[in-house]
């Protein structure tokens, strides 16, 4: 039986809505207008009370047993809440002293060059100097105890239920990655990678470079800083990561309330589906770009382009469109204002009852639609639908338990296909609260359009969109592949382009919940300014912290000088919490030191409010302190 997703996905064409509204860049005029202007006082006070009130001790109730709001400061003229990241003692006020020591060590270590590119070696030589159980016990104390919350599920509960208890909540992120070699990896990659039909037929199909295996690349781990990697093996292995996954969420609904669990669609089925969807959802958008510019629709936003429906009609005719795309067309034409947007032309390709006719696309040297592949295997066919399966069985556990899943980025040639089917998730469970969320990186230069298309369909559509947002953890490796396999660098030019994508992004949606309420936003980030960023925005727009609309979240065992003033604060914030057996979460911790080393080299803000903490404590007579809780 088909899943419920892929139903949806089959028949959204029929909800989409073709009426005339305002635009994108009006309402956000209009929204500027009234939430940025510094000209009046009285507005943005009168704003804040239409909206329950202004910030009060009653915040506190977002994140439940936390302490007082320490840390924070009211400005009376708005009634305006502030968070002091440099009071070392609210900061560290649930570490014990040598759980700040710890801290300092490992950031240091992370510190050093040689100690991070040789760490998977050095591991090596000390377990077999100190055996597997000393060790393991050695990691404890440093690396995996900074880093990791613990083995199982029942190991992790008192990490977590003291975070709660500070005000910080979780996402957990069972940790285990197969520490397999790399010929092995890539040989399971191209095997994955590649169809029955490309291996029958090779030459004869019309895929694009990008969206293929290449053996330079075919390990997925290189090049990658903290995110885990999956490796496809066979069907019996996604349904074990699914249990898994399962698992996680029960652990997360047992841990803490209003939790996240986080989940990555490559663990779930054959990378080859989402690398040929992608590939489709890509040349469809980009056949929409080319016929706006043939109609002089050149608006530098995608949701400003619009297509005139009969022009349209009479360019598909003539490539030969018939079927369920041409009665689409013609039944849509009435009653429409004559123009569809990238939203609309999105949806076309909803109306297919088969998944291997998605992979049609527009060929307009040759004028005609073609096949991406010349033939699809069923067995391949029940591949698909088995993946969306998997993802409508663990977000019904979520829903179950009352846990969010959190849906991971990837490569950006996997990444359309992802968010595509994570998107369809989210009308599906996200009608009466956000339950998915999609991860951004705004390290794409397409992110903007991104995040600004689907927070239009779930408005025009009615269901809540709920983002995280994130820099990326992929620069390295999408670099190198682009560079070496032909295509455009997908990826903002340097860290400040990245920092004006995000804060970019960020506005946007919360321009979209200051507007409608109907949106939320997880800000996924260790910059500080970037924080700030956010609380200033929150304030000039009247967003209470109770609200639960904009949330915050860090790695755990970093940042804790950001992560925990803001829980004391009242605003919902969360640490993305690894967990597994120590051997097998080795692997994610190997490259947690790669990402750390340029972190851990910049962070010396971070090292000094440690040293600054333990050195009051010691003056104070508080080097024994034990956290309350």
């Amino acid at each position: 039986m088909v899943c419920r997703t892929w139903q949806t996905l089959m028949s959204t064409s029929s909800r989409l809505m073709f009426h005339v509204k305002a635009g994108p860049a009006l309402k956000r005029f209009v929204l500027s207008q009234r939430f940025r202007s510094s000209t009046s006082a009285t507005q943005t006070r009168d704003d804040v009370s239409s909206r329950g009130g202004a910030h009060d001790d009653s915040a506190r109730s977002a994140v439940p047993g936390q302490p007082g709001r320490d840390g924070t400061t009211s400005t009376s003229a708005a009634n305006e809440m502030s968070v002091d990241f440099d009071q070392t003692q609210r900061a560290y006020k649930s570490k014990d002293s040598l759980e700040l020591l710890r801290s300092l060590v490992v950031f240091k270590l992370c510190s050093y060059d040689f100690l991070v590119e040789k760490n998977t070696e050095i591991m090596d030589l000390g377990k077999k100097i100190l055996g597997e159980r000393a060790f393991n016990q050695l990691m404890k104390m440093t690396f995996y105890g900074q880093f990791v919350a613990g083995e199982d599920h029942v190991a992790i509960r008192p990490l977590i239920q003291k975070n709660q208890a500070f005000g910080v909540g979780s996402v957990l992120d069972y940790s285990v990655e197969e520490d397999i070699s790399q010929e092995e990896a890539g040989q399971k990659e191209m095997d994955s990678c590649v169809s029955a039909a490309e291996k029958e037929s090779i030459g004869e199909d019309h895929r694009e470079s990008k969206y293929k295996a290449h053996k330079p690349f075919r390990d997925r781990r290189g090049g990658v800083t903290g995110a885990r990697t999956y490796f496809y093996a066979d069907e019996a292995k996604c349904d074990q990561h699914m249990e898994t996954f399962i698992k996680c969420i029960k652990a997360s609904g047992g841990s803490s309330m209003d939790s996240f669990s986080a989940i990555k669609m490559t663990a779930l089925g054959r990378p080859h589906f989402l690398l040929q969807f992608s590939e489709v959802l890509v040349k469809w958008r980009q056949f929409f770009t080319f016929l706006a510019s043939q109609q002089g629709e050149d608006s530098s936003e995608a949701l400003e382009r619009r297509l005139e429906l009969k022009q349209l009609q009479e360019f598909l005719t003539t490539l030969g469109a018939k079927g369920d795309l041409q009665s689409w067309l013609i039944g849509k034409k009435e009653g429409t204002p004559g123009t569809i947007d990238m939203l609309d032309w999105n949806s076309l390709i909803d109306d297919r009852r088969k998944i291997s006719d998605l992979l049609v696309v527009p060929n307009v040297e040759l004028g005609e639609l073609e096949p991406l592949l010349k033939t699809f295997t069923s067995e391949e066919e029940k591949q698909m639908k088995r993946m969306l399966q998997r993802m409508d069985i663990l977000v019904k556990h979520a829903i179950e338990n009352g846990v969010r899943l959190m849906v991971d980025a990837e490569q950006t040639y996997l990444q359309p296909a992802i968010s595509r089917l994570t998107l369809e998730m989210q009308r599906l469970y996200n009608k009466e609260k956000p339950v998915i969320f999609n991860t951004y990186q705004c390290y794409l230069k397409e992110a903007y359009d991104n995040v600004t298309m689907d927070v239009e369909l779930s408005r025009r559509e009615g269901w809540h969109f709920a983002a995280k947002l994130v820099r990326g953890a992929y620069m390295y490796q999408e670099r190198e592949r682009a560079k070496d396999v032909g295509y455009e660098d997908p990826l903002n030019p340097d860290y400040e382009s990245t920092n004006i994508m995000y804060h970019r992004c960020l506005d946007y949606v919360l321009d979209e919940i200051a507007l409608t309420r109907n949106a939320n936003v997880m800000v996924a980030s260790h910059n500080e300014d970037t924080v700030k960023h956010t609380l200033k925005r929150m304030n000039e727009m009247g967003l209470l912290a109770r609200e639960n609309k904009v949330y915050f979240g860090q790695l755990l065992g970093m940042c804790d000088q950001i992560s925990f003033p803001l829980g004391q604060a009242g605003f919902p914030v969360y640490k993305y919490v690894p967990y597994g057996p120590v051997s097998e979460v080795m692997p994610y911790l190997s490259r947690r030191a790669q990402e750390n080393r340029g972190f851990m080299k910049g962070a010396l803000k971070e090292r000094e409010l440690l040293w600054k903490e333990l050195k009051r404590r010691l003056a104070s007579g508080e080097l024994l302190y034990r956290p309350v809780y």
